[in-house]
């Protein structure tokens, strides 16, 4: 398993928040102790990510807002150098992504801040940039996936992907798949209904019964199975886990350990290469959650037949 972190990301923001840096801290320590035989890697500098590849998902002026010192919303404040901490993640998520189709072996990036409610030119919901939209985006034009798929099973909706994704120059040709599972309802309010066959939304009402939630589960990855993509991409989202603070939902650790299997089943069954970001997952408990999902899909992992 590939590890794509930089120890920089926990460089902002304040404990008092639910997004804070304890959040990768905890889960990078955690993981180097239980996993010594994991490669860890510091993805390429912020000044690598060009605003020509940004500027797929996002407008120039999101790029230039991301500079000036004023608060985006009270859950996503300005802090300094956040476009330089966004662009990190981007490269993280480039790097996993570059690793995932050259080697079909599975990455993690294990950054913050996390990125799927970022729309073209807004920053929300903890996210300044779109780092797996621009991923796939850069999957397509660059490394030659033709077709790419977005899993997000994070608790809350992917908003900024799904809107991203559904524009007319990125929808047209049929190149990109968005499946989102997500409590509704929840912030940010969206993924009701589906937008079209190749952008879809299973909501689960809160303290719906982890069966639910794992058949919704299910249905999506197979969704995502059928448009035959040469690449999955995956937002990560530990959120619906039944002991995090600021959802309502009810999966337990196993259940994170079932979608990892699920996923590495996916590539050796189906020669489907993954590569997953960190998004949302505000329990103590996240370094364990996330060591269910990866050890499971390592663990599974064979590659393509």
């Amino acid at each position: 398993m590939l590890i794509l972190h930089d120890p920089q990301c926990a460089d902002y923001g304040s404990s008092m928040r639910p997004e804070q840096p304890a959040r990768v801290t905890r889960a990078a320590r955690h993981l180097r102790a239980a996993h010594p035989a994991w490669e860890f890697r510091v993805p390429a500098p912020a000044a690598a990510i060009t605003d020509a590849t940004l500027l797929r998902a996002h407008t120039p002026a999101h790029l230039r807002r991301l500079t000036q010192p004023h608060d985006f919303d009270a859950d996503t404040p300005y802090f300094s150098d956040i476009g330089d901490h966004a662009r990190r993640a981007t490269s993280a998520a480039i790097a996993a992504t570059e690793h995932a189709l050259a080697t079909r072996a599975p990455a993690f990036a294990l950054m913050r801040p996390p990125g799927h409610h970022a729309t073209a030119d807004t920053a929300m919901g903890f996210c300044y940039l779109n780092h797996i939209a621009i991923a796939a985006l850069h999957a397509h034009h660059h490394l030659g996936a033709r077709r790419v798929a977005i899993w997000d099973f994070d608790a809350h909706h992917g908003n900024g992907t799904e809107a991203v994704l559904a524009a007319p120059t990125h929808a047209a040709g049929g190149a990109f798949f968005f499946a989102s599972v997500h409590q509704a309802p929840c912030y940010p309010g969206t993924g009701l209904a589906d937008l079209s066959p190749d952008i879809r939304n299973w909501p689960i009402p809160p303290h719906a019964p982890r069966t639910q939630h794992l058949t919704a589960l299910r249905a999506s990855l197979d969704a995502v199975i059928a448009f035959a993509p040469d690449l999955i991409l995956v937002s990560a989202g530990f959120d619906a886990y039944v002991g995090d603070p600021i959802t309502a939902m009810t999966l337990e650790r196993d259940d994170f350990a079932t979608l990892g299997t699920w996923l590495a089943e996916t590539s050796s069954c189906h020669g489907i290469p993954a590569a997953a970001l960190l998004e949302g997952g505000y329990s103590p408990d996240l370094p364990q959650l996330i060591d269910a999902f990866l050890s499971a899909w390592s663990t599974t992992d064979r590659g393509a037949p």
